[in-house]
């Protein structure tokens, strides 16, 4: 298990969706920049003011060409009710193998009961991972400000 550092490709992940269907990533997120979020549960408040903060921020990531993707060790029904609480419009996986995602990707796991520690990529057009996040606890996480102000950074930069 290594950390994912600027300029890695991401590893391919599946993430299953409510409903039956699955998404690729990084392929989902390619073309713009993308974030994908893994959070510890539907039961940490920290993980649920971050979905909560990138909903609210969703149209001016949008504008940016930012998708945003989150995922976690819950089910599927655990995850459709945290979908409904929260009113989140962006894809939330469910049921995600912890050990598996954490040997793909470096990131931190909880033994007992098992879960991802809070974790946040951001990864250019060609899925290359542009900035990583790895907290070891419930603090420490990507925030939609931050991402907006890279992407505008990285943007103009890479035009001069």
């Amino acid at each position: 298990m290594s950390l994912l550092r600027p300029g890695d490709q991401f590893p391919a992940l599946t993430l299953s969706l409510p409903g039956g269907e699955t998404l690729q990533v990084p392929d989902a997120l390619a073309g713009g920049f993308g974030v994908l979020l893994f959070y510890r549960g539907s039961w940490c408040p920290y993980c649920t003011a971050q979905l909560r903060a990138f909903q609210r921020s969703l149209e001016k990531l949008a504008e940016l060409d930012i998708k945003v993707v989150a995922v976690s060790v819950d089910d599927e029904a655990t995850t459709k009710e945290t979908i409904a609480q929260h009113g989140l419009e962006f894809p939330l996986g469910h049921s995600a193998d912890a050990t598996a995602f954490a040997e793909a990707t470096g990131a931190f796991v909880n033994e007992d009961p098992k879960y991802l520690q809070s974790t946040g990529f951001v990864l250019d057009r060609h899925g290359k991972v542009v900035v990583s996040v790895y907290s070891s606890g419930a603090i420490g996480r990507l925030v939609p400000e931050d991402v907006a102000g890279l992407v505008r950074y990285l943007r103009e930069h890479q035009a001069a």
